[in-house]
């Protein structure tokens, strides 16, 4: 169960407020959501969602391409696994092209994108660990009009180095969750790396 004071140590405030004064790429928008209670006596959470402009003529203004959520947790007295105090724990959710759904190398490729996030922006990161999952939905009878929807699922948890800067890992998990949904890098981001082509138009309701 979590401390009653939400604040908690010092170290925890200073990378809670490290992550609210976050900027990431202007499509991804970050909010505050309620942390989980029992990973650790400490822990703050961030939803973010990748927004695009709707394509002309449509009545919305934007819509999401991906969604996700990246947790910190804090325990000072450390967890089996950690190395440290500190564990990020993420989830990265996005709607492909069906054609995707048989890409034998999509897993893999989403799974190198973290690493190679880490790596550019927070060097020394301990102990990757997660899952990609890939999922097909296919319409029948009065579903028959939908569109299949294909979605990947990368779920993931690290420690951060000794030294570390907080904005950074939250940043560099923002930059894999737009790559998922089909952006391409920033200027100046990790070299070589293709985005996944994205769907086109707004997201189907799960």
């Amino acid at each position: 169960m979590n401390d009653p004071d939400p604040g908690g140590p010092t170290a925890f405030r200073g990378a809670v407020a490290a992550l609210e004064a976050a900027r990431p790429r202007r499509e991804v928008r970050l909010s505050t959501m309620p942390p989980p209670r029992r990973p650790a006596p400490f822990a703050h959470a961030m939803a973010a969602s990748v927004l695009l402009p709707t394509e002309p003529g449509t009545p919305e203004e934007d819509h999401e391409v991906a969604d996700g959520r990246f947790v910190l947790l804090h325990d000072p007295a450390g967890q089996e696994g950690w190395n440290g105090p500190f564990r990020v724990v993420t989830l990265t959710r996005a709607e492909l092209e069906p054609e995707l759904a048989t890409d034998p190398l999509l897993p893999e490729v989403a799974w190198s994108w973290l690493l190679e996030a880490l790596e550019a922006r927070a060097p020394g990161s301990e102990e990757p660990s997660g899952t990609v999952t890939r999922s097909g939905s296919y319409f029948f009878g009065g579903l028959a009009d939908r569109s299949p929807r294909v979605e990947i699922e990368l779920r993931a948890s690290w420690s951060p180095a000794d030294s570390w800067e907080p904005a950074e890992h939250l940043l560099a998990w923002c930059a894999v969750l737009a790559q998922c949904a089909g952006l391409p890098p920033e200027p100046g981001g990790m070299a070589g790396v293709t985005a996944l082509p994205r769907r086109r138009g707004p997201r189907s309701g799960r």
